[in-house]
């Protein structure tokens, strides 16, 4: 079978957010080589096909390569990651059956606090919050209670999320919301900081999704925070990364591990995710709150998700082969 892995590549210089924020653009080539070799190993053909600022030869490379199937790895469009959408909706255009979510459910789940607004009409827990428009007036914290939390609307990989993303006071939380409309460009979500214990949910499947081994991301008592920090996540050398350690399988009692479990499943089917995703929980006092839902994560070998599925008892390969045969199925049915 011949499957075109498709990743985004991004700009030297991002059009917003710090510069720095290009380290985690840089590693979408290392997770497309990761899946172009395990698919190999499976007995595949599959060029790799990268997603530059030239959509027109893009879609050339893809028709050119007459694959059978896309392996969907962009994450966004030239550095713009509220755009990965809209990636999923040319694949769709195009008439190409793909891996992952739909348009629908990264446009969802990318929006930070949309998701929020569904989780509480289905009375699924998640942190009270309110969200801050550029050029908006003194937000009005509605019940709120310190310490807050101050994200982008729509970023993911953890893009903004530093030491000063938690704030104490009236003064640092206007400052850190300035900071997210100036540099990223957009709403500031604004939110109360749970501290407890934080787990990652995998999911995989979709007629009968199976929950992975939890993981558990233990923080050092070093760290000033214990958040998941851009640094933590992408900067190998800081004392953030090295201070943030997952831990699969999670150790937790029968309930908290049916709680948390159970939650994550019925986000993944309220966002109608597909074929993967993982669920970010903090868990304090008994309840398992939503950070966010990850559609379409990373799955590169060192990754949350591909580590829970070892841990599940399968190499990369069959991780990969899974995916790959939840798009296979899909398309069988579009032309039964």
């Amino acid at each position: 079978m011949r499957i075109a892995v498709c990743f985004n590549e991004a700009p030297a210089t991002p059009a917003r957010g710090e510069t720095i924020d290009r380290i985690s653009e840089q590693g979408a080539r290392h997770e497309a080589e990761a899946v172009q070799a395990a698919l190999h190993s499976l007995g595949h053909d599959a060029p790799l096909i990268p997603l530059q600022a030239d959509l027109g030869d893009f879609i050339g490379r893809l028709r050119a390569a007459d694959c059978d199937l896309v392996f969907n790895l962009c994450e966004g469009f030239w550095g713009d990651s509220s755009r990965e959408m809209h990636v999923a909706a040319l694949l769709d255009l195009l008439g190409l059956t793909y891996t992952g979510a739909t348009p629908y459910c990264l446009g969802l789940s990318q929006d930070k606090a949309r998701s929020k607004d569904l989780f509480n009409a289905h009375h699924l827990p998640t942190p009270r919050h309110i969200l801050v428009r550029p050029g908006g007036h003194h937000p009005k914290l509605k019940g709120l209670t310190f310490p807050l939390i101050v994200k982008p609307r729509f970023e993911d990989a953890s893009l903004g999320i530093t030491g000063d993303s938690i704030v104490g006071t009236e003064k640092a939380l206007q400052g850190r919301i300035r900071y997210i409309h100036q540099t990223y460009r957009q709403d500031a979500l604004v939110e109360e900081f749970i501290d407890g214990r934080e787990f990652n949910v995998a999911i995989i499947g979709n007629d009968h999704p199976e929950v992975l081994p939890i993981a558990e991301i233990v923080f050092d008592a070093a760290l000033p925070h214990a958040i998941v920090s851009y640094n933590g996540k992408w900067l190998e050398k800081s004392s953030e990364f090295t201070g943030t350690r997952p831990v699969c399988p999670a150790s937790l009692r029968f309930r908290q591990e049916f709680l948390i479990r159970d939650v994550g499943l019925r986000a993944y089917k309220l966002l109608e995710c597909r074929d993967y995703a993982r669920i970010d929980i903090r868990f304090r006092d008994g309840v398992p709150y939503i950070l966010e839902v990850n559609a379409n994560p990373d799955i590169a070998p060192d990754a949350g998700l591909a580590r829970a599925a070892r841990v599940a008892g399968m190499t990369y390969p069959q991780f990969i082969a899974k995916m790959l045969g939840f798009a296979q199925r899909r398309k069988e049915s579009q032309h039964a």
